[in-house]
């Protein structure tokens, strides 16, 4: 049987070893290392998809557990499916509610079949398992689907990560059994095993025998230092198949990206970008600038005089400032369309310096640029 999510290397950075790919879905192709915006509800939240579609976002991500209390996977499958709910012709992603059940819910019992926890609208009592995400996440008609796999918190012991990534591999055949439309939408097993190699090792080959078509990396940015999560990216990369999408889950600040670009990793996603700029907080080539501040009350020029977006074309700081200052959700649109479009345009830049065999230079520069180095750390 075909599978319907391939991936084409085309490319390897000579510096760093880097990987320029294309991902080809259902609902078509994108180019990777790519970032993908995150729509929990449907929609990324104050965008349009003829928004996302202007700035070349080919692939967003939907979640399972969000969408199954509202308004319910029966409701968005009698629509026809997400695609045509959300008015959107590309590639979609969901995940499978695993990490809303565990991050959500403080009441919550995990046992063999799934686990007990409670609707954290109103207290409903709720059972999840792998079944029943492949249920949701086959009536939801994503492209992308995302096995049922238990997130530990950080740090946990060693021994309680082991019991873990056991249940997790079980899970994750469970998944693959319970999976009904394998011929339209692919299914990615997610390597768990916290900071420890050696349970890294035994998640990766338990999901790699298993023969998924893509494969996530779960656990990380979830609390330990960015140096802790480069070095489990350095030994789990390479233990899966060269010939599959690689996808790290929930990192989308500039400086993890590049650095999962380096170690190897295909795919993104993270909630940072729209939700700073909820804050008035933007991404610029020179680093972080909240507008929202007071001195940029008469400020007229853009967010970002590097910046081609449409913000940065045609609105200032100081507007901004203000209808953020007024609770206007045009603000919250703007810095949010600003934000989307420079990590979109950062992650074209990757690839473009992957295809010049340079990115380890680019890496120097906008981290030089952006105030990452080791003098002038301005990080989010």
């Amino acid at each position: 049987m075909m599978t319907p999510i391939t991936y084409e290397l085309i490319k390897t950075d000579k510096q760093t070893g880097a990987r320029l790919g294309r991902v080809h879905t259902p609902h078509g192709s994108f180019d990777t290392p790519t970032f993908m915006p995150v729509g929990t509800l449907a929609t990324v939240k104050t965008m349009s998809p003829e928004e996302l579609h202007s700035m070349q976002a080919n692939i967003i991500l939907s979640n399972t557990y969000h969408l199954w209390l509202r308004p319910g996977e029966d409701i968005i499958e009698e629509a026809g499916g997400l695609h045509k709910f959300m008015n959107w012709d590309k590639a979609i992603l969901t995940d499978s509610g695993g990490f809303q059940v565990f991050s959500l819910s403080d009441m919550r019992q995990i046992e063999e079949k799934g686990v007990h926890f409670r609707n954290h609208l109103n207290g409903e009592k709720l059972f999840l398992s792998p079944e029943k995400a492949m249920h949701i996440q086959n009536a939801l008609g994503s492209d992308i689907m995302m096995a049922f796999d238990e997130c530990p918190p950080y740090p946990a012991t060693y021994d309680y990560m082991k019991s873990s990534v056991e249940r997790t591999s079980r899970w994750a055949e469970r998944c693959l059994e319970a999976h009904k439309r394998p011929d339209t939408q692919g299914l990615f097993g997610i390597v768990q095993g916290g900071e420890y190699e050696e349970l890294r090792k035994l998640s990766a080959q338990d999901l790699v025998s298993l023969d998924f078509p893509g494969y996530a990396i779960g656990g990380l940015s979830v609390g330990e230092p960015k140096d802790v999560m480069n070095h489990v990216l350095e030994f789990t990369t390479p233990l899966l198949p060269s010939n599959k999408p690689r996808y790290l889950m929930g990192v989308g600040s500039p400086d993890a990206l590049i650095d999962g670009a380096i170690r190897g990793v295909d795919m993104f996603d993270c909630v940072l970008p729209t939700r700073i700029a909820r804050n008035g907080t933007c991404m610029t080539s020179n680093g972080r600038l909240v507008v929202r501040n007071a001195k940029y009350a008469r400020d007229f020029s853009p967010i970002d005089e590097h910046c081609d977006c449409h913000v940065c074309k045609n609105y200032t700081r100081a507007y901004i400032r203000h209808l953020i200052k007024c609770n206007e959700t045009f603000g919250f649109r703007l810095t949010t369309y600003h934000n989307l479009h420079f990590l979109l345009k950062l992650m074209e830049q990757v690839r473009t310096a992957i295809k010049d065999d340079r990115l380890g230079d680019f890496k120097e520069e906008f981290f030089e640029q952006y105030g990452l180095n080791q003098e002038n750390p301005k990080n989010f």
